[in-house]
C-alpha cells in the first residue's frame, strides 16, 4: 500500500488532482491503514487541497472502515456542495457504527436538498429506523422509496420488511412480502425470523416449507426460533435433517450455537454429546461462541464437569462476559456457591466488567449455598464498586438468600425498602421461606400479595392451604379452596422426564398411561418398606390434608420424579447415572426419599428442578439439605 502513497508524497512540484488522492483513499479502505490514510490526508492539507464531494466520499469511507468515525463525520460536515455519493458514504458509516439518530438526520438533510435515495441509501436508513423502533418514520421512508421508484427493488423491499418486522408490524411486513414481484432468499429469511420472534411458529414453518431455495440462514433461523420458543424437539429434528449426508445445506458454527440450548432446555445430554462430537468432526467447536454454548448445554444437562472442561478450552483472551456469566450461572444452578464466587473473582482479575446477569448468577449461587454475608456484600457493592444497577431480579435473589437462612424479618424489611414495586419473584421467595421455616405470618403476607400479582398460579394457594392445615386452621383451608374454585384456578400438574438411550420419557404425577405402568407401580409399592428398613419416614406434610395418612403416603409414592426414577432403575444397567428433570420445585419428601434410593440401589441420581440441580449419591445430596 505504501507504493501507492510514495508517488504523491514525492510529487512536491507536480500538481495532483483530487481524483488521484481518491484512488489511494479507496485502496486504503477496509485495510485498517488508518495511519497511512492520515499521512495522505496531511499531505493534502500541506498542498492546500480541499476535498470535493467525490474525494470526501472516499475519505469518509476510509476513516469509517479504519475505526475513526469522528474524522469521517468532520469531513462530511466540512464539505461544500455534498453529493448523493457523499451522503451515501456517511449514511453507511453512521449506520455501521449504530449512530442511528445521526443517520436519520443526514438522510433528512439529503431529502431537503432534493437528492434521490438509491438501493444503497435506503437499506442503511431503514436499519437505523428499525434500531430506534420509529415505525412512523419508517412508513415515511417507505413512501420516499416509492417516490424514488425503489419500492420493488429486492434489496430495498427486503430492508422494508426487516424494518416492519423489528418495529412489530408483522402484517405490514407480510403484505409487502406478498406484493414483491421478485423475492430473494433474504426476503423469506427476514419474515421467518419475524414470525419466530413474535411466536407465530406455524406461520414461520409454513413459509419455511414453501421456500423455493433455502440457505444456511434459513435453517439456522428456524432452529434458533424453535429453541427460543421452547420447542426443543422441533429444533433438534431440523438439525438432524441438516446433518444428513444427502442434505444440501450443512450446519455451520452459528447453527451449532443455536441448537445446543435446545439440548439444555430438554436435558437431552446424549443428544448434546452427539452434537458436540459432530462439531468436533467438522471443526466447528473451536469458535468461542460454540464453546460457550457447550458450557451452557452441559451445565443445564447436569454435567458440570464437562461444562468446566469446555470453559477451560476457551482461550483466556477470548473469554468474554457471556462465557464468564455462563460458568458462574452453571455453578449457581448446581449449588456450588463458593465456586461461583471464585469464578467471579477470576473474571474481575481478567479485566472483564460484570453486568446484571453476572450478579443474578452470583447472588443465586450464594443463596443456594448459604453464603449470606458474602452475598450481601456483593449486593451492596453492585452500585458503589461495579456501577451495576440493582434490578428486581437482584432483590429477588437477596430476599431468597435471607429467607433460606431464616432471616425473614430482614427479608421483609428489604422488600419495604425496594426502590421499585416488588413483583411475583420477590414475594414468591418470601412465601417459600415462610413455608420452609414454618412462619405462617410471613407466608400469609407473601401469599396475599401473590394472589393479586399472579392469581392463576395454583401453587401459591396450595402452599398456604397446607400451612393452614398443619396449623389446624380448617376454616381458612376451606376459604382458600373456595377462592380457588371461584377463580377457576387449575393446579399446575407436576411432570418429570428422563432421557434413556437418547429418548425422553415423560411422567405426570399419578398418571398410569405409560406402557410400563404396571412394572413402575409395582416397583414403587415395594420401595417404601425397603426405605423404611434403612430409616426412611414419609413426610406427609407435602400431601393433601383431607385424606388418611395411608392415602397421603400413597400419593407421595406417585409423584412424577419418583415415577421417572423407578423407570430409570428398571430400564438401565446397575451403576448407570439417572438424570431427571422436573417442572416444579422438588418436595421435601421426594428429596428425602431419593437420598435413600441412591443408597439402596447404589445409583447416582441427578434431579434438575425449577430452581437448581440436586446430585444424590450414597444417601446424600449435593445441596446439603439446603435448598
Amino acid at each position: 500500500m505504501t507504493t501507492l502513497l510514495e508517488p504523491l508524497l514525492k510529487s512536491s512540484q507536480i500538481p495532483v488532482q483530487p481524483s488521484s488522492y481518491a484512488a489511494v483513499f479507496k485502496a486504503f479502505t477496509g485495510k485498517s491503514l488508518l495511519k497511512q490514510g492520515q499521512q495522505l490526508h496531511g499531505h493534502m492539507f500541506l498542498r492546500g487541497l480541499r476535498p470535493n464531494a467525490f474525494l470526501a466520499a472516499k475519505m469518509v469511507a476510509m476513516y469509517a472502515s479504519s475505526g475513526d468515525i469522528t474524522s469521517a463525520s468532520t469531513i462530511f460536515h466540512s464539505t461544500r456542495n455534498p453529493s448523493p455519493l457523499l451522503f451515501n458514504s456517511i449514511i453507511r458509516a453512521f449506520s455501521l457504527y449504530k449512530l442511528s439518530s445521526e443517520t436519520l438526520h443526514v438522510f433528512v438533510r439529503m431529502r431537503y436538498l432534493c437528492f434521490r435515495g438509491d438501493y444503497f441509501t435506503y437499506p442503511f436508513v431503514l436499519k437505523s429506523v428499525a434500531d430506534l423502533g420509529f415505525v412512523r418514520l419508517g412508513e415515511c421512508t417507505h413512501g420516499s422509496s416509492m417516490k424514488d421508484g425503489l419500492d420493488f427493488d429486492v434489496y430495498v423491499a427486503t430492508s422494508l420488511i426487516d424494518m416492519y418486522v423489528k418495529c412489530g408490524e408483522l402484517c405490514d411486513a407480510r403484505r409487502l412480502f406478498d406484493e414483491m414481484p421478485v423475492r430473494d432468499v433474504s426476503s423469506w429469511n427476514v419474515l421467518i425470523s419475524g414470525y419466530m420472534r413474535d411466536g407465530a411458529i406455524d406461520l414461520a414453518r409454513e413459509l419455511f416449507d414453501e421456500m423455493p431455495l433455502k440457505n444456511i440462514v434459513s435453517w439456522t433461523t428456524m432452529i434458533s426460533g424453535y429453541t427460543q420458543n421452547g420447542l426443543a424437539g422441533e429444533a433438534l429434528q431440523l438439525f438432524d435433517e441438516m446433518s444428513r449426508e444427502d442434505s444440501e445445506v450443512k450446519p455451520n458454527w452459528v447453527t451449532i450455537m443455536s441448537v445446543l440450548p435446545a439440548c439444555g432446555h430438554s436435558s437431552a445430554l446424549d443428544k448434546g454429546r452427539m452434537i458436540h462430537n459432530f462439531a468436533q468432526e467438522k471443526g466447528l467447536d473451536s469458535h468461542p461462541s460454540v464453546q460457550t454454548a457447550l458450557v451452557g448445554m452441559y451445565a443445564k444437562c447436569g454435567s458440570l464437569a464437562n461444562a468446566r472442561f469446555c470453559f477451560d478450552r476457551i482461550k483466556p483472551n477470548l473469554r468474554n462476559l457471556v462465557a464468564w456469566n455462563t460458568m458462574i450461572t452453571a455453578y449457581a444452578s448446581h449449588g456450588h456457591g463458593t465456586e461461583a464466587v471464585r469464578t467471579f473473582e477470576c473474571m474481575i482479575q481478567a479485566g472483564v466488567h460484570p453486568d446484571g446477569i453476572t450478579f443474578t448468577g452470583l447472588l443465586s449461587g450464594c443463596s443456594h449455598s448459604g453464603l449470606v454475608d458474602i452475598g450481601l456484600r456483593y449486593f451492596d457493592s453492585m452500585n458503589s464498586v461495579y456501577f451495576v444497577e440493582k434490578k428486581h431480579e437482584h432483590y429477588a435473589c437477596v430476599i431468597d438468600l435471607l429467607g433460606r437462612a431464616g432471616r425473614l424479618v430482614e427479608a421483609y424489611d428489604l422488600i419495604s425498602k425496594m426502590p421499585m414495586q416488588a413483583g411475583a419473584s420477590v414475594w414468591g421467595s418470601l412465601l417459600a421461606a415462610g413455608r420452609s421455616h414454618r412462619n405462617l405470618e410471613i407466608a400469609e403476607l407473601a401469599a396475599k400479595k401473590l394472589f393479586v400479582l399472579e392469581p392463576e398460579n395454583s401453587g401459591n394457594y396450595v402452599l398456604l392451604s397446607n400451612m393452614y392445615a398443619e396449623a389446624g386452621m380448617w376454616e381458612e383451608v376451606d376459604n382458600l379452596r373456595g377462592l380457588l374454585k371461584s377463580q377457576s384456578v387449575k393446579k399446575n400438574p407436576g411432570c418429570s422426564w428422563i432421557e434413556i438411550n437418547g429418548k425422553a420419557h415423560l411422567f405426570l404425577g399419578g398418571n398410569k398411561s405409560h406402557a410400563q405402568t404396571a412394572r413402575i407401580y409395582s416397583f414403587l409399592e415395594e420401595l417404601p418398606e425397603k426405605m423404611k428398613a434403612v430409616g426412611y419416614v414419609p413426610d406427609t406434610s407435602f400431601a393433601l390434608h383431607d385424606v388418611s395418612e395411608e392415602e397421603k403416603e400413597h400419593s407421595l409414592t406417585t409423584h412424577s420424579q419418583k415415577l421417572a426414577i423407578a423407570f430409570g432403575i428398571l430400564n438401565t444397567s446397575p451403576g448407570t447415572v439417572l438424570r431427571v428433570t422436573k417442572n416444579l420445585r422438588i418436595c421435601g419428601d421426594c428429596h428425602a426419599a431419593i437420598k435413600f434410593v441412591s443408597r439402596i440401589y447404589e445409583r447416582e441420581i441427578i434431579v434438575r428442578d425449577v430452581n437448581r440441580f440436586h446430585r444424590f449419591r450414597k444417601g446424600c445430596c449435593s445441596c446439603g439439605d439446603y435448598w
